[in-house]
């Protein structure tokens, strides 16, 4: 099951992600959590461009995503981090993330 899955028994160190790449991306959630307000996780599934994700978005709208394993595994790093935490297939993006975009796509604009 594992090769018609495309994985092999024993994983190859070329392909596997890093130790300190893993612990940099949860050191990275962590920060964004501690100095914001209101940060809740959203999981954003694979598609043809991008692996899957997580999603944190504070109050502000400010957000920030890394790439996680699978769903499971962002849905566990969200619960680590103490936030709530959504599927994004189910919910949708928050409006305050998308009215942060805007925001900051004028301020490019008048610089």
């Amino acid at each position: 099951m594992d090769r018609l899955l495309g994985r092999s028994a024993t994983p190859d160190p070329t392909t596997a992600p890093a130790r300190g790449s893993r612990e940099a991306t949860v050191g990275h959630l962590q920060e964004f959590v501690r100095t914001r307000v209101g940060v809740e996780a959203y999981v954003e599934p694979p598609n043809a461009q991008t692996p899957t994700t997580v999603l944190l978005v504070a109050t502000s709208g400010e957000w920030t995503r890394r790439r996680v394993p699978d769903e499971r595994a962002g849905f566990e790093v969200a619960r680590s981090l103490g936030i709530p935490v959504y599927n994004v297939r189910f919910t949708g993006y928050p409006q305050r993330m998308r009215d942060w975009n805007s925001a900051q796509r004028a301020k490019q604009r008048r610089r």
